[in-house]
């Protein structure tokens, strides 16, 4: 195996599109960083081609410039096609040899579909959580480019859908605090100033709106919601249990 062409992340976040990320967990993503974890993102198309971008040079700048504001070590993109992603085997093997390069411990993918928006964003939430699985396939590595079997222990999923307010309440959902890197957030979702022009401003209406309900729910300014693909436990029930009131 070539061990060169690994990079050991902490936390791999993927969005379908650049921008996607920032939407739904930027805010914990900057906190992840500023707390010391080495973060990565992977973006699986380039959003391109896109209404008001003229050119995918000019998004990907973006996307860069998003990435320095939340302080992200690494961001990749990969040659998958926008509005024509599928969740197939040869993307699950593209996404799965990040994976294996990138060797986080957490997977942090979008999660369930967007109404009215992009049918990408279910494609790439199954195409995530096949790629987990792929990353720790052992007697295929002449298909992962070189890379070893890595065995991602944690995958967590951030939520795109900000009409529907009324899912903190399902199972394995929590809110992560990010009263302290909203306004982070926010710049970096500007940064895509193709994606988001001055006739769009009502999307931070909706994005402030949505942040801070899921803050106010659990005792902070603003939050955005996380769902944990295990059951999360704790050492201390009464501090869990009373932490929201």
């Amino acid at each position: 195996m070539n061990s060169s062409l690994h990079i050991d992340c902490d936390v791999v976040a993927v969005g379908a599109h650049p921008d996607d990320v920032e939407i739904g967990c930027g805010g914990t993503i900057a906190k992840m960083v500023r707390d010391g974890y080495r973060v990565a993102i992977i973006d699986i198309t380039d959003g391109e081609p896109t209404p008001n971008s003229p050119s995918p040079d000019v998004r990907l700048d973006e996307a860069q410039q998003a990435a320095r504001i939340l302080g992200v070590q690494v961001r990749e993109t990969l040659d998958l096609p926008n509005r024509l992603l599928f969740d197939s085997i040869e993307a699950r093997i593209k996404l799965a040899t990040c994976f294996r390069r990138l060797r986080p411990q957490l997977v942090i993918s979008l999660e369930h579909r967007t109404p009215l928006a992009s049918p990408d964003h279910v494609q790439a939430m199954q195409l995530t959580e096949a790629a987990v699985f792929y990353s720790r396939l052992t007697k295929w590595d002449d298909r992962f480019e070189g890379t070893s079997p890595h065995t991602i222990p944690s995958i967590g999923s951030y939520c795109l859908d900000m009409g529907n307010l009324t899912r903190p309440a399902e199972p394995g959902i929590f809110i992560s605090d990010i009263s302290e890197t909203y306004d982070k957030k926010v710049e970096a979702v500007r940064a895509y100033q193709t994606q988001f022009p001055p006739a769009k401003e009502s999307f931070f209406t909706r994005l402030h709106s949505a942040n801070s309900f899921w803050g106010e729910i659990s005792g902070f300014r603003f939050g955005e919601l996380i769902r944990s693909y295990r059951p999360i436990g704790t050492n201390s029930p009464f501090d869990l249990l009373c932490s929201h009131s």
